[in-house]
């Protein structure tokens, strides 16, 4: 999913630079009434947790590996908002630091792993929370889908750049197959991961998670 230089030209990299820095602004504003004193930590903490479990590849199939975007899971504990800042500084320190990505792409990374994964794992995410009973059961249900649908999407964000200003002499048909397919796959192991660290949260510390609507929780009275 991190792009390297040269694969999309310039004037493609340089247009979702933009659009990134356009919506990375706005995420600082969003950030600043979403996050309080107990969840801006928490953000903190995601972001490294983040950065830990992206270094770590799983294989997936035919030689290829995958490894954890984290969209969804920084989205569910600490807002869509303060998500994206998570996963730019993750990727800014990745591309910098370890060269994960090229530097010119790295607005091409950003949009699709910080913007597009982020927001479709959030619109899924509250679309469910509508339609799912409200209990923690099912929240960490719709975590895991939100998740599993935001992994293809951050890769079809990637395919529509390709059609848009590839280098390269692949087809974006077979970008796409070979994208997409690949990507269900990592989704899986997302969506695993993610449910798995959202449920343990709630387990412990149900009030710091962003997902957890407290308001609409009912007091249970003991003898």
């Amino acid at each position: 999913m991190h792009i390297p230089d040269g694969f999309i030209d310039i004037p493609t990299s340089a247009a979702f630079a933009a659009a990134s820095a356009v919506a990375v602004a706005g995420a600082v504003k969003g950030a600043r009434k979403q996050l309080s004193e107990q969840s801006a930590p928490l953000a903190g903490l995601t972001a490294v947790f983040i950065f830990a479990v992206q270094m770590l590849n799983f294989p997936v199939a035919a030689g290829t590996s995958g490894h954890l975007i984290g969209a969804a899971l920084a989205m569910v504990l600490v807002g869509p908002y303060a998500a994206t800042l998570a996963l730019v500084v993750v990727l800014i320190i990745q591309a910098f630091l370890f060269a994960d990505g090229g530097l010119t792409a790295l607005g091409l990374s950003i949009f699709n792993m910080a913007v597009i994964s982020v927001w479709v794992s959030f619109i899924v995410f509250m679309i469910l929370k509508k339609i799912l009973p409200r209990t923690k059961s099912w929240l960490v249900v719709a975590s895991f889908i939100a998740a599993l649908i935001s992994v293809p999407a951050a890769a079809i964000g990637f395919v529509i750049q390709y059609a848009i200003g590839a280098n390269a002499t692949f087809s974006v048909g077979t970008v796409l197959n070979a994208m997409v397919g690949t990507h269900i796959l990592i989704g899986i192991g997302e969506a695993i991961i993610t449910a798995l660290t959202v449920s343990a949260v709630l387990a412990s510390r149900s009030d710091l998670v962003f997902g957890w609507d407290r308001k609409n929780s009912q007091l249970e009275i003991r003898s």
